[in-house]
């Protein structure tokens, strides 16, 4: 038992802590039209990009607050007292010596350098709104693959760029895809050339540091013909008493063939409204796989989508998210069959600790002319006491002859006696319970990457912990 509590035994307060700020690039606080010419004057935007900015600012304040779920909460995020663009003012570097020392000993508390140089391909750390470290591995370049910043990506590469980015998610969208579109800042442009399968994942790494502060990445993601890519996000943020807001944008597009896999393990700090809005589309024979693990936050709402474009196309979602006390995972996924013989599968799981609350809300779309489509939906919720609660919105429309769609759902308790039954045998009940939950949670997880499956198991070890007694 000596191994097993040693891997147990882990600083809490990873990610939550703040080195002091020194930004030399500051939008001030608040939205308006200023706001958005100096995101753009700073980054130096082609007059395309601020034309597309001004128009999206127009589209948010058109737009109301969603008012059909989670209304009360995002009623506690004040547009007004946001800060939209922050940075240290120092270009993104290609040599982890050149980082200046501040921003370097937050990425080292965080281990990014060391899983750098372990396992990954490539790693883009974005610091508040800028992109501080970049590296793509030689032979990862040498295949022809573009890992970049977005601004770098849409001024270098803008015939690859702007063909693709808003289309699969339009501005007007929803309200935190228009305001995403006005002041996004930072995230990572990625294209892989026909054929090209990149062996090691890609990686980015995302961190508030700021309080009061908004994040806005934008990421693109283009796999050509028959090539694949796995990119692996992580996010963080410290703890402040005031709320902070994540609103990111992230479109994939997969042509003839590709595959993409990209996996987010989040762990936000308990002030962060983490507001995400994610979609790929597949063109013909194409997959896009979608692994999201959400942990942290206030309130998440987060329902990563697949478009199947073209036929025998193939769109995959596998969520977990846990809920702890006084956090809402509102989550799921989306999944538009628009051409025949494609295929979806989503797998939500949801776990809910003290007041904690884990939503699923789904959507499956099939039209009436389609042949040969396939969904399958599986929602199970594991909630820990009596207090903690769950929620499942499926939304499923298939109209026509020759579809098939199947959808399950469960609920169930950790009841007492397996605990109980553990704790005799020399567990302590946090230790039962994390064992409970790593059970429920087993299958998607062996689909992790190795290290991020490791990660999560100690998330949930800490988060398990806190839990009890």
């Amino acid at each position: 038992m000596e191994t097993d509590n040693a891997t147990l035994d882990i600083d809490r307060t990873v990610g939550d802590f703040a080195y002091p700020e020194v930004h030399v690039r500051d939008a001030g606080v608040g939205l308006a039209p200023r706001t958005v010419n100096y995101i753009s004057d700073v980054k130096e935007d082609p007059d395309w990009v601020r034309e597309f900015r001004l128009k999206a600012l127009e589209v948010f304040e058109s737009k109301p607050l969603p008012t059909h779920w989670a209304s009360k909460d995002l009623e506690a995020i004040h547009f007004d007292k946001i800060r939209y663009y922050l940075s240290p003012g120092t270009e993104t570097k290609r040599s982890w010596d050149d980082v200046p020392e501040d921003i370097k000993k937050t990425f080292e508390r965080l281990g990014i350098p060391e899983n750098e140089r372990k396992f990954l391909a490539g790693v883009e750390a974005q610091f508040d709104s800028e992109a501080v470290y970049s590296n793509i591995k030689k032979a990862v370049g040498d295949q022809g693959v573009i890992f970049v910043g977005s601004t770098e990506g849409l001024k270098k590469h803008p015939e690859i760029f702007r063909k693709w980015f808003g289309k699969v998610i339009p501005t007007g969208d929803n309200k935190f895809s228009a305001l995403n579109s006005a002041v996004f800042s930072g995230g990572s442009f990625i294209y892989v050339p026909p054929g090209v399968k990149v062996k090691h994942p890609l990686q980015a790494y995302f961190r508030i540091n700021a309080e009061n502060f908004g994040q806005f990445e934008r990421t693109l993601i283009i796999v050509d013909e028959g090539a694949e890519v796995t990119y692996m996000e992580g996010c963080t943020a410290p703890k402040f008493t005031t709320a902070t807001l994540h609103s990111a944008v992230v479109e994939l597009v997969a042509m003839k063939g590709a595959k993409i896999q990209y996996i987010t393990v989040q762990n936000w700090s308990p002030n962060v409204f983490n507001l995400v809005t994610k979609r790929g589309l597949a063109h013909e024979e194409a997959e896009i796989k979608w692994i999201d693990c959400n942990i942290g936050s206030r309130l998440t709402m987060k329902y990563p989508g697949v478009v199947m474009k073209g036929r025998k196309a193939r769109g995959e979602v596998l969520s977990i998210a846990l809920a702890g006390d006084g956090q809402h995972q509102d989550t799921g996924a989306k999944m538009i069959h628009a051409a025949d013989e494609t295929t979806s599968n989503i797998i939500s799981k949801s776990i809910s600790i003290g007041k904690g609350r884990a939503t699923y809300r789904g959507l499956v779309h099939v039209p009436k002319h389609l042949k040969n489509c396939k969904n399958n939906t599986e929602c199970d919720a594991l909630l820990i006491n009596g207090q903690s609660r769950t929620d499942t919105y499926p939304t499923i429309t298939v109209r026509g002859a020759g579809n098939a769609v199947q959808h399950e759902a469960s609920v169930s308790q950790v009841s007492a006696e397996q605990i109980f039954y553990m704790q005799q045998r020399g567990l302590t009940e946090a230790q039962a319970m994390s064992l409970s939950v790593n059970g429920f949670v087993n299958d998607l997880v062996r689909q992790f990457p190795m290290e991020y499956s490791v990660e999560l198991k100690r998330l949930i070890d800490l988060e398990m912990e806190g839990s009890v007694g």
